[in-house]
Order: C-alpha cells, then sequence, then structure tokens
C-alpha cells in the first residue's frame, strides 16, 4: 500500500544520502569515533556497518540521521550491517577457494589438533583428506573445523603431497 511505498522511498532517500554523506578519519576523529588513520573517507553508510559504532554517534555528527523516522532508521542500519557482514563473508570465501587446494599432511595428527570436536576428528582420521576441500566435503565437518585444521596446517606447515 500507499504507506509500503512512502517507507520504502523514504528508506531509498536515506540511502543514498547515506552513501553520499562522508567525512575522513580524522574528522571522525574529532567527533570522538576512531578509524584506521589511512585518510580514506568514509560514508555514513560505511560507518554504519562497523558493529562497534552506534546510530547514536553518527546522529551527534549528522543531525539528518537522528531526523529519520525509526522503522527507517533501523532498516538503514540494518542493511548496513547485513552488507558489511556479507562483504567479510565473501572475503572469507575466496580466501578459503584459495586455501581449498591446501594439501593435507596423509599422516597429519588430527589427535592433536585442539578445537576439533571428537567426531570431527574421527571423521577426518578415517578418511585421511588429501586437501582442505576433501576434507570440507567430509559429512560433519564444519566450516569452523575448517578454520581450525587450516590455522594449524598453516602454523605447523603444510608438507607438500607426493
Amino acid at each position: 500500500g500507499p504507506a509500503t511505498r512512502q517507507m520504502a522511498r523514504r528508506l531509498a532517500e536515506a540511502r543514498a544520502w547515506a552513501e553520499a554523506t562522508s567525512l575522513t578519519p580524522s574528522e571522525a576523529a574529532k567527533h570522538g569515533i576512531t578509524l584506521n588513520q589511512d585518510g580514506r573517507r568514509r560514508s555514513a553508510l560505511d560507518l554504519l556497518a562497523m558493529p562497534e559504532i552506534a546510530f547514536a554517534d553518527l546522529e551527534r555528527i549528522w543531525p539528518r540521521l537522528g531526523a529519520l523516522p525509526k522503522p527507517v532508521a533501523e532498516q538503514l542500519e540494518t542493511e548496513a550491517r547485513y552488507a558489511g557482514y556479507l562483504h567479510r563473508q565473501e572475503a572469507d570465501i575466496l580466501a578459503f577457494r584459495k586455501d581449498e587446494q591446501l594439501r593435507l599432511p596423509v599422516d597429519l595428527p588430527y589427535g592433536e589438533i585442539k578445537g576439533l570436536s571428537n567426531e570431527v576428528r574421527g571423521k577426518l582420521e578415517e578418511a585421511r583428506p588429501l586437501t582442505l576441500g576433501q576434507a570440507g566435503r567430509i559429512e560433519g565437518v564444519t566450516p569452523a573445523s575448517l578454520a581450525v585444521l587450516l590455522a594449524w596446517v598453516k602454523k605447523n606447515g603444510a608438507r607438500a603431497v607426493g
């Protein structure tokens, strides 16, 4: 209905404004917000995506944010945070694709790797996957277990297989 359309329009306007409005790390510091001092401008939307920055912090800098209707403000914040999360996930996935080819030593001592559940440890010992990618296709091996495995192999050196 008209209310939904109006909400969508206001959200689109708020989003466009938040993307176009930005400040430098030193400007942010004047408002008590600590950013990487890399000289890169961050948009209001970028700042909203940062979990350590509260909406109220940004309202103090840009009163216009405080003037948004509450549902619009909440939706904008949710979208910003979710976009940031997706972006990080994407980076993790790309890094993992690169690591999928990582060869695992045939004699990998799964028993010594802290952070693997007994169930996962048992499955890996039984299957003896040759690459991290193969390990990830074993039923019950979670992304968290793969991260533990990857960290262990990187720290302890993956010996080339074959």
